[in-house]
């Protein structure tokens, strides 16, 4: 046998008071939660005089899943205006492609760059 009496529950977030809906019952209204779109980031390589085209396409196809034709593309526009955009993702994916093509870099021997900046 309990000697102290059970807590009662606890509210749920984000709802109205309660109210009664006239046959006795207690009624609790959900609002709706007002959601924001996660910050898009905009993950880009930077040119350098060093790290073969071939390589650059092979990474682009490779870790933003680019066909040949697309990958070249972006290539030859981080060749010519010195940077490229890959592909725009959400701010953690973002990083972890950025970390991935560093690694890929590193591990080939290129001073390949890649870093990602907000969308705007």
């Amino acid at each position: 046998m309990a000697t102290t009496p059970p807590k009662p529950p606890r509210e749920l977030p984000r709802q109205t008071p309660k109210r009664d809906d006239g046959g006795g019952a207690i009624v609790l209204e959900r609002l709706p939660q007002k959601v924001q779109p996660p910050s898009m980031h905009q993950v880009l390589m930077l040119n350098d005089d060093f790290t073969p085209m071939e390589f650059v396409v092979g990474v682009i196809q490779e870790f933003f899943s680019k066909d040949l034709a697309t990958a070249t593309q972006i290539m030859l526009k981080i060749h010519i205006d010195g940077r490229g955009v890959c592909g725009v993702y959400t701010r953690d994916v973002a990083a972890t492609k950025v970390d991935q093509v560093m690694d890929a870099a590193q591990k080939a021997g290129h001073p390949l760059q890649c870093v990602s900046e907000p969308v705007g």
